[in-house]
């Protein structure tokens, strides 16, 4: 069963319906599922990354890898410490509550190779500031190094980009199959908000009436416009089997841009993507016929958009076929493909969980590696991905896997 709202809770998610209402009203009556997902998300001072709210850990909504064991932020820091060893810079994308940054740089001093700066990027106010608070507390000679940007640097950096679920919460589109052709999913809204009798939702459609007074949310089809239309005819044409009718999935036409753009900050160096996700083939299997998208409230997953809208995260898994290509066509090489478990093991996580004497210790850190490193749990769904840039030599992290042939 879904946590109830708390008042505060309710009252801004009605405001953040309340606003993409009007943007629907503004359009016509139906906007895109990307426009919903955007608003849904980055809505200034409305939207869940751009309001105050605990997002991440365990009295928040979801609980990424750092959080989780500083296994990770150690191993990520082992791969940062090789490409990092003729000096350089550390940007990170999406810090969230600032703990991986916590860790890998202590791990970097360890080693000698300290970042002459560690920049962060960050979309979200609440999680900024729990970034100051938490990075503050590290000595002085490391903590100086860190800084905030507002944008994307305008100099490229040599050295390390990182993302961690970065990815995932761009907004996609939504799109379905239907007699032979391809149909685009958005939202409408209904109760008489437009003003005129709605046309008939379809059979996805998920009323948020639990939280609105006169405004329902509900997802409608469409015509693709020229842009989705061009790029599900390039994506059935790559896929090995055809897809049923009724399929429904998302694409992410934002995927490329971002990639293009964060590309150009990157001089000499190592953009490592850490998310969720598939190669193409996969992603869009036969049999997957709901997509991927999801959403987490309260540590609880779920494949509603349209329930506590603004307070809830919303996702969906990356098709890292789509970032390999878009990686290539800006000029960056893809230096390795892997899962999250092949990355920690080739980076040394069954040493550092080794280093540990106190039983009780090991026992707690044994059990953080299982959940980063078991099928069942972050080991196989998550995948890890390197994109360099005049960077020569194997890249440690991929030393056990490589599955670049299935992209």
């Amino acid at each position: 069963m879904m946590p109830a709202l708390s008042a505060e809770e309710e009252a801004h998610s009605r405001a953040v319906t309340a606003l993409i209402g009007e943007r629907v009203r503004a359009a016509g009556g139906w906007i895109s599922f990307e426009q919903f997902m955007e608003l849904a998300l980055y809505a200034p001072g409305l939207g869940y990354y751009s309001a105050g709210s605990v997002k991440l850990g365990p009295g928040g909504d979801f609980v990424t890898a750092p959080e989780i064991s500083d296994l990770f932020s150690r191993c990520v820091a082992r791969q940062c410490a090789q490409v990092l060893r003729d000096g350089g810079e550390i940007l990170e994308l999406g810090a969230g509550t600032g703990r991986m940054a916590a860790a890998i740089l202590p791990s970097l001093a360890a080693a000698g190779r300290l970042p002459a700066r560690y920049a962060i990027l960050e979309v979200s106010a609440d999680l900024a500031e729990r970034q100051r608070e938490r990075l503050g507390k590290l000595p002085r000679e490391i903590r100086e190094r860190v800084v905030w940007l507002d944008r994307l640097p305008e100099r490229a950096i040599d050295g390390v980009i990182l993302a961690n679920e970065v990815l995932d919460a761009l907004p996609c589109r939504k799109f379905m199959l239907q007699g032979g052709a391809v149909r685009e999913l958005g939202v409408a809204i209904e109760s008489g908000a437009t003003g005129a009798s709605p046309a008939p939702a379809t059979s996805m459609a998920s009323p948020a009436d639990a939280l609105q007074d006169d405004i329902v949310i509900v997802e409608r089809e469409h015509a693709p416009n020229t842009e989705l239309a061009n790029a599900c005819a390039a994506l059935m044409q790559e896929l090995p089997a055809p897809l049923p009718e009724e399929y429904t999935s998302e694409i992410c036409l934002r995927l490329a841009p971002w990639i293009a753009g964060v590309g150009t900050c990157l001089g000499r160096g190592l953009m490592l993507l850490f998310d969720y996700g598939l190669p193409r083939a996969h992603y869009y299997h036969p049999q997957r016929t709901a997509g991927t998208l999801r959403c987490h409230f309260k540590q609880r997953v779920h494949d509603d958009p349209y329930i506590n809208i603004g307070v809830q995260d919303i996702t969906a898994w990356v098709d890292f076929t789509r970032v390999a290509e878009a990686a290539v066509a800006c000029g960056l090489d893809v230096a390795g493909f892997c899962t999250q478990a092949a990355f920690l093991l080739a980076t040394g996580v069954e040493q550092l969980l080794g280093e540990s004497s106190d039983p009780v210790e090991h026992a707690r850190l044994a059990g953080e590696a299982r959940r980063l490193l078991l099928p069942g749990e972050m080991g196989e769904a998550f995948k890890v991905m390197a994109l360099t840039k005049e960077l020569d030599g194997a890249l440690q992290g991929f030393a056990l896997q490589d599955l670049r042939h299935s992209l």
